[in-house]
């Protein structure tokens, strides 16, 4: 938990506008708003304060959570990685995930500023999980659910606060508007914004074979999007595989 030591803070309001989260407040001297703190370390790691008064220390669990997502220094003891999602979904596909016929989805809860909580996040897997969507086991975000047939999380986590998380799942192609659809839904529930990520192989005539989906349901795929070649290791074998 990180917090100001209030007999060295001299209030001098340099620390303000360095939490991403705007959870530091000053009357006479500066405090922390611990439910809105995600233990991002930007202000321990900005050094700003001239007095030194900030300390921080490992926050037990569930508390602990926050600091795994929202700092991006921490690794995930169960993925062994720093970041929200897997290697593959922020770097290079080579493990072939992502086969013909099936679509992976990310959806990227939370942004500086806003954050999300886990119960936000819990309401759009639940609804991805009634369509059928099989969720990442290497993803941080699965492995805080207590069900992965359903979706849902473990009850002492829904309340922690983290900058970010991303729910990472795979369908089968035929399914995507099934669950663009749901997600549609679930957000009108939550109190957070999101990104929705979809990736699949490329067709052999050198289409997207979601486009036509997304452009069915009106939703504009952003030309920026990222092509992986597969350089590396690629581990993939051929189109079953």
């Amino acid at each position: 938990m990180i917090q100001i030591d209030k007999e060295k803070c001299i209030g001098c309001g340099i620390c303000l506008p360095y939490c991403p989260m705007g959870a530091i407040h000053q009357d006479d001297v500066a405090s922390i708003d611990q439910d809105e703190c995600v233990e991002c370390g930007v202000c321990i790691r900005a050094g700003m304060c001239p007095v030194d008064a900030f300390t921080r220390e490992a926050s037990p669990y569930p508390r602990s959570v926050r600091a795994v997502f929202s700092d991006p220094t921490s690794v995930h003891a169960g993925t062994g990685i720093a970041g929200r999602g897997t290697e593959e979904m922020k770097t290079n596909e080579v493990t072939g995930r992502f086969k013909l016929g099936f679509v992976g989805v990310g959806i990227e809860f939370g942004r500086p500023g806003i954050g999300t909580r886990f119960h936000d996040v819990q309401t759009v897997a639940e609804a991805v999980a009634k369509v059928g969507a099989e969720f990442e086991a290497k993803n941080p975000v699965t492995q805080l659910m207590k069900d992965t047939k359903t979706g849902k999380f473990k009850d002492e986590i829904l309340n922690e606060k983290a900058m970010s998380a991303i729910i990472e799942c795979l369908v089968p192609i035929e399914k995507l508007k099934e669950l663009l659809s749901a997600v549609q839904e679930a957000a009108k529930h939550i109190d957070t914004v999101f990104s929705i990520e979809c990736i699949t192989r490329v067709a052999p005539d050198d289409t997207l074979p979601f486009d036509e989906i997304l452009t069915e349901m009106g939703i504009t795929r952003r030309i920026n999007g990222k092509t992986n070649v597969g350089l590396g290791r690629p581990l993939a074998e051929g189109d079953a595989n």
